[in-house]
Parts: C-alpha cells; structure tokens; sequence
C-alpha cells in the first residue's frame, strides 16, 4: 500500500471511510468522539487544499485516510494531568481511519509520519480504547489530557522517534 496526498477528486471515497469509521466507534462504546458528521466535507477540503491530507491507497482504491500537519498545533499547548515529553519542533496526526479491508492502517501512516519529523504528537478519546491500546503497543507515550476545539477532553500522546536539528 502507498501513501501519497489527498486531492479533491478523492474526498468521496474519504467521506465513506470516515463514515465507517464513525459507524465502527459507535458500535465500540465511543459513539461521541466524532458524533454523525465529524470530519466534514469542508474540513476534509481544508486539509488538501493546506497539503495536510493523505490517503492511503492500493491498486487505485483508497483504504486508509489522515491529516498530518508539521507545526503547532493550537490545542496542544495547554497540557493538564502531565507534560509532553519535549518541546521541540514536531507532527501532529488527525483524523487517521481505515476502511476495514486492510490491515496496518495504523502503523502505516505513523511510520510515515515518523520519517517526517522525530516528535509525533497525536490524541484521543477517552472511550478509544483501540486507539489508545495501538498507541501504546507502538510506543507512544501518554502524556496528559488537552482540550480540542469544541473544549472536550482528549488524552494526548507523544512518541520521541529522534532529534530534530
């Protein structure tokens, strides 16, 4: 499987991945992480226009999607109930999901994201225990608790791959 960036001929295939994505959490207890709607059409433009979306694709057909964004990222910098591991330059991963006909979505795309940068921030919620077992099981530390846009809470991970120079 290849990875390579979004363009907006893609959005409708990364719409049905989102949608299975909201239909799986909500049959896995975390009905409210992403609601009905979440991530929009809008935002899924935004992210391609910025150059900030990638899907993951095999033989023409798209099975994995998310946004990787180089830089800070506004909810990280108020931590509560710990600190993150660094304050160097880092990636922050959002809005990572797989279609469910392939396997290694995650580690695919945080691989990637690795290569790219030596500190890769990412978060999630409380209920995403498939999230947060892959996040740990690949090495990534839990650091705190931040508060995304709409002022939920979500518990933040950072995972410290080099040094940035």
């Amino acid at each position: 499987m290849m990875i390579r960036k979004s363009t907006f001929q893609d959005v409708e295939s990364i719409l049905a991945i989102y949608q299975y994505a909201r239909e799986q959490m909500r049959l896995g207890g975390n009905p409210g992480q992403w609601g009905s709607s979440y991530p929009s059409r809008e935002l899924i433009q935004s992210d391609i226009s910025q150059g900030n979306s990638y899907v993951m694709e095999e033989e023409g057909e798209i099975h994995g999607v998310f946004a990787f964004i180089l830089g800070d990222d506004p909810t990280y910098q108020r931590i509560e109930n710990g600190a993150w591991l660094n304050e160097d330059a880092y990636g922050t991963i959002h809005r990572i999901a797989g279609d469910g006909k392939r396997k290694g979505i995650f580690r695919l795309c945080t691989s990637f994201c690795e290569k790219k940068v030596g500190n890769i921030r990412i978060d999630t919620h409380e209920r995403n225990l498939i999230m947060q077992h892959l996040l740990e099981k690949n090495g990534y530390h839990r650091c705190g608790r931040i508060y995304v846009a709409d002022g939920s809470p979500r518990i933040a991970y950072q995972k410290e791959t080099r040094k940035n120079f």
